[in-house]
């Protein structure tokens, strides 16, 4: 990956690092930036901040691979900006409380890694501020919203039966034609706004598939075996993609070997600023796969295999399991990392179609995961890779933040729609369920006719997998 030129700044923004800056929140009064009870406001980010291998060097160019510097043309909205944002709050110049907002603003995409030539690992720090952050607000004002985001991650992520039940439900009340009437009458808005605003954002939803009933199916001439990491989103609401990985594995002579007891990977958790409870969750995953065997763990979600391959980092001050999170970590592969280093037989029934293909952040940032996908989808026959702009920038899912920060988020798929439709694309394939779920609803907004699709499923239709996953 090459890093991108400063020269495409906005001419809105200024090309100086400042602090204080108009954008920027007034130092503390009276703040010690050498004290340890200063520090104590921000434990984690002073801990970041002194381990961090590399330091910023103001050269500019994270500005323009920024996608919130990009829309704002701000210099706190930047990855330099959050930066000294960060390390003002880490050596108490700056309240804790006043960055918070740039923080929540921030995509955690790590495009600015991609383009940092000093190779700073920027999501460390941002994570390190949201744990800050999120102890800070606990209990404080807000606590209902806050319990309300624990019982989602606490409650509903960590129960598969809860979760699927609740996809069913949603499936359910989109197909009905419930939300279609309560939309027309504006329930929702009036008994309750925010929730309103959030349900208009409820992007499309497939039938959940069953899709564990392929797993039984042997392979042809049995090659090798690997272990899915189901997660947990990917479990309840893209049985499909699941599927149509068994499907294209088991074509491959490669067996998929249970791994029971596995959780969430805890992405959602480190996001949200609760780095115990990835641990914990971690931990949890660590074993699982232990227990089914030394195969490579093949990961289609591009978010949870960044997680995964960072539990060696996650876990290293755990001296009972940072040996075992290294090793762990070093098993993770995408599923198109997998296949690429296959010798796979030849996707062989023709897929008519022009694919955009369009880069999660998670997989071409995080684990630099561009060229793989790209590769298997050029074998497939019929099928037509056109280029999309901005292919690397973020769609704006991220995770949560389409929901936490819903006007950034639109603004961010608005974008990637505009590139999406003069790319001459009737196909977009991307390989994270927070983007499938983005831009189908996008697609679904504006009437676009495309169909939304994870990679792994037009190279299953290729080898002759039914629509129907089994």
């Amino acid at each position: 990956m090459t890093a991108h030129s400063a020269s495409a700044l906005p001419a809105t923004a200024s090309h100086a690092s400042a602090l204080p800056d108009p954008a920027l929140p007034v130092p503390a009064h009276g703040a010690d930036p050498s004290g340890p009870d200063a520090r104590a406001a921000a434990p984690h980010l002073a801990a970041a901040f002194s381990q961090a291998e590399s330091l910023c060097i103001k050269c500019g160019f994270c500005l323009p691979a920024c996608p919130t510097y990009r829309e704002t043309g701000i210099e706190a909205a930047s990855p330099r900006g959050r930066l000294d944002l960060m390390y003002a709050a880490a050596r108490g110049r700056v309240a804790l409380a006043a960055i918070e907002p740039q923080l929540a603003l921030c995509l955690g995409c790590q495009a600015c890694e991609t383009a940092c030539p000093s190779g700073i690992r920027f999501h460390d720090m941002l994570e390190a501020g949201r744990n800050d952050v999120a102890a800070l607000r606990r209990g404080g004002r807000g606590a209902l919203g806050r319990r309300v985001g624990r019982l989602l991650l606490d409650r509903l992520l960590l129960s598969p039966r809860l979760l699927r039940a609740t996809v069913w439900g949603l499936w359910a009340y989109q197909r009905s034609g419930v939300q279609t009437l309560l939309r027309a009458a504006r329930v929702l808005d009036g008994l309750a706004p925010p929730l309103g605003r959030l349900e208009r954002r409820m992007p499309p939803l497939r039938r959940p598939l069953r899709w564990r009933r392929g797993l039984s199916k042997p392979a042809v001439q049995e090659r090798g075996r690997a272990a899915l990491l189901t997660g947990c989103i990917m479990d309840a609401a893209f049985g499909e993609v699941h599927a149509a990985t068994a499907y294209v594995l088991r074509a491959n002579g490669i067996v998929l070997a249970e791994a029971p007891g596995q959780a969430c990977c805890g992405a959602l958790h480190l996001h949200a600023g609760d780095a115990e409870r990835a641990r914990q969750l971690a931990r949890r995953n660590i074993a699982a796969f232990e227990a089914a065997g030394d195969a490579p763990v093949v990961v289609n979600s591009a978010g949870c295999g960044a997680a995964t391959k960072e539990y060696g980092r996650l876990l290293a001050a755990d001296p009972a399991w940072a040996t075992r999170a290294r090793r762990f970590a070093a098993r993770v592969r995408d599923v198109t990392e997998y296949l690429a280093g296959l010798p796979l037989a030849p996707p062989h029934i023709a897929v008519p179609c022009a694919v955009a293909y369009d880069d999660p952040c998670h997989l071409v940032h995080a684990q630099r995961i561009g060229d793989e996908p790209r590769e298997l989808l050029g074998r497939i026959p019929g099928l037509r890779l056109v280029p999309l702009r901005e292919a690397e920038m973020c769609c704006g899912s991220a995770g949560s933040y389409s929901a936490q920060q819903p006007e950034m988020s639109r603004r961010l798929l608005k974008r990637k729609l505009a590139h999406i439709g003069t790319s001459g694309a009737d196909v977009v394939a991307t390989g994270n369920p927070g983007c499938l779920l983005q831009l189908r609803l996008g697609v679904r907004e504006q009437r676009l006719p495309l169909r939304v699709v994870h990679p792994i499923e037009l190279l299953a239709e290729s080898y002759g997998w039914p629509a129907s996953g089994t």
